[in-house]
């Protein structure tokens, strides 16, 4: 088992947003969370790279234990290093070209040359169609550029595992596919990726794994064809329902 996570838990004042979370991947694995919003979705995201502390829960990754509450700095570091995190809003330096934006993390985050980190940067640059718009700044760019940058940072980094937290959300619709598009190549090249979406054809046709979320709680998981096909909790139908009377 590549990730394994156990009893993540996390309470806002009172609020409970994660009630003991399990989760397992394999490598190569592509999993949809979903569930509606305020379900907990980012926040269990979030506390399995360390952008949020949890309130109790572990993560093995690669054989490698890490108390989700109380894991050191230093080990915090040694995992981030081997995944990557993708953000609603892009999180890219405005003052900063599409090129400089990816280098950035090779050279001050990986210590990097900056001759070699310019050449991976352009390579991920590549992958994800950017190639033509490494000169410009995000200002110059539109919202499914800016996120593809977003991604070929994350990829540049080399990392074992990808998070997306919901890549799309914040895209105009014609704007979607190109984004999806990129994710959908990754997957069948192998890349492990964890994804919180509302993007129902992409859980349905390119993740390999859904786990449903509501309420802080994993309400179903499994394989992603059985879930759309025949869900097997009550809670998973009514979603799927609202979701399929929502596009008629």
């Amino acid at each position: 088992m590549m990730l394994e996570a156990r009893d993540v838990r996390k309470k806002f004042g009172e609020h409970i947003v994660l009630d003991g979370i399990d989760l397992d991947m394999e490598k190569g694995d592509v999993t949809a969370i979903l569930g509606p919003s305020g379900s907990g979705k980012t926040t269990f995201l979030r506390c399995l790279n360390f952008l949020e502390r949890a309130d109790g829960g572990t993560l093995t990754f690669e054989g490698e234990t890490f108390d989700l509450n109380t894991a050191r700095k230093a080990d915090i570091t040694r995992l981030r290093k081997k995944t990557g995190f993708v953000f609603q809003n892009y999180n890219l330096f405005l003052n900063k070209t599409a090129l400089q934006n990816v280098t950035l993390g090779l050279t001050a985050g990986a210590g990097m040359r900056k001759d070699e980190a310019e050449a991976r940067a352009m390579k991920a640059l590549e992958k994800v169609g950017m190639a033509d718009r490494t000169g410009h700044y995000p200002s110059q760019l539109s919202g499914g550029q800016q996120q593809r940058v977003a991604i070929a940072r994350a990829l540049a980094m080399d990392p074992e595992i990808i998070f997306f937290d919901e890549p799309t959300s914040a895209l105009d619709p014609e704007l979607i596919g190109e984004v999806l598009g990129v994710m959908r190549q990754l997957a069948e090249e192998g890349m492990t990726m964890l994804v919180v979406t509302h993007e129902m054809d992409f859980a349905r046709n390119v993740s390999s794994h859904v786990l449903f979320m509501d309420g802080g709680k994993v309400i179903e998981s499994g394989p992603s064809k059985e879930f759309f096909a025949n869900p097997r909790e009550e809670r998973s139908r009514e979603f799927i329902r609202a979701i399929r009377e929502a596009r008629e």
